[in-house]
């Protein structure tokens, strides 16, 4: 029998621990070890401490490993400092910095809501009512890591982001993964009727961030295809297909599993799609040797800028009426099954670039469901 891969946990976590031990530092009470509640999901795990030390007589430091587990991610081993201050006064019990190596996203920190909570909550459980306290994040590689990341296609720059929703890393390139995948799927089919698909992290993140029901929100990872598969087995209704341009725009072209190892065709999606829509030989040529497909988008709109027209919109909006369709037409052909698909494209700013008629049709579906919910749950209490 194939075991399941072994989970490790997010990078949240990781500093969360550093953050947690630096303050038993500072209070000259050294630890090996220390527990963190997780919040998401709720459990409380032990994480190793490897080295710490008070460093002034309001200020210690930290370290700890980062352990993905069976996933394969590039933080895999990398150390993660936290520097502990005390303050006399602050706006808020717990300031949170970013220090070096922590990525820059409109001049501010690249750590995001889960890593804040994830800290906050378990910080504050061991100050003083007028105890303040200053957390300062570093990763001392992570200028170096994020050149081999898409971190840049998002707007963060200089470093790594502390990005997640949950404590859990989950080794989504393994085959077992898509298998909890599809697990959740089912088990989420049993109460609602129209789901939410997000590929990745930055789209989870960004879901919740709008208001999406966290309990209809599943994370695809690459496995599109065989989850589009399997919500219609489960004889889901409608699905939201809700991520970064650059990913999904690959079901535009009939790409169903979106790691680029084993397809690309992005920037031949966009240019085919232009020629079809009257584009000039000049502008084809331009996006086509565009570096990247956020590279291209950007383009486009100096394009639009300067010579009044709407080439994004165009384009973006013949891409996501095309993701539709061929999503759709890929579940007919799998499973015999019709279930209605439409597609939120968001580009590297975390800006919504277009919404599909279809999209939004399923957006009221949504907002309808969870008025019944919100009711029934009424009605039990």
């Amino acid at each position: 029998m194939t075991s399941l891969p072994r989970s490790g946990y997010t990078l949240p976590v990781f500093a969360c621990a550093s953050a947690l031990a630096a303050y038993r530092y500072l209070q000259e009470s050294p630890v090996s070890e220390v527990s963190v509640d997780l919040i998401e999901p709720p459990s409380t795990v032990t994480i190793e401490i490897e080295q710490g030390a008070k460093l002034r007589e309001n200020q210690a430091l930290a370290i700890t490993r980062s352990d993905p587990g069976d996933n394969l991610d590039l933080t895999r081993n990398t150390p993660i400092w936290a520097i502990a201050e005390r303050l006399i006064t602050a706006p808020s019990q717990i300031t949170i910095l970013g220090g070096e190596g922590i990525g820059k996203q409109k001049d501010e920190a690249a750590i995001y809501s889960y890593a804040k909570r994830l800290i906050n909550s378990n910080l504050t459980r061991c100050l003083a009512p007028d105890e303040y306290l200053q957390i300062t994040i570093i990763l001392p590689f992570g200028r170096q890591l994020a050149q081999r990341t898409s971190n840049a296609a998002f707007g963060v720059v200089e470093g790594l982001s502390l990005l997640g929703t949950s404590g859990i890393a989950q080794p989504l390139s393994a085959p077992e993964q898509l298998e909890l995948y599809q697990q959740e799927l089912l088990a989420k089919a049993q109460q609602f009727r129209n789901l939410i698909f997000c590929v990745g992290e930055n789209g989870l993140d960004l879901a919740v961030k709008m208001g999406f029901n966290p309990q209809q929100i599943l994370k695809t990872a690459n496995w599109i295809g065989p989850m589009l598969a399997c919500a219609g087995l489960a004889s889901i209704e409608s699905l939201l297909l809700f991520g970064y341009h650059g990913k999904l725009l690959k079901l535009a072209g009939g790409i169903f599993h979106t790691h680029h190892d084993l397809a690309d065709g992005r920037l031949e999606i966009m240019t085919a799609h232009l020629a079809l829509l009257g584009a000039s030989r000049e502008i084809i040529q331009q996006v086509f040797r565009s570096p990247t497909s956020e590279a291209a988008l950007g383009l486009l709109r100096q394009i639009d800028a300067i010579e009044g027209s709407n080439w994004v919109e165009q384009l973006m909006g013949a891409i996501a009426q095309a993701i539709d369709q061929r999503s759709q037409n890929y579940i007919r052909k799998q499973t015999d099954k019709k279930v209605k698909v439409g597609s939120i494209l968001f580009d590297g700013k975390r800006e919504i670039i277009i919404c599909s008629n279809q999209a939004t049709e399923i957006l009221e579906q949504l907002k309808r469901e969870n008025v019944k919910i919100e009711k029934r749950d009424e009605k039990l209490e």
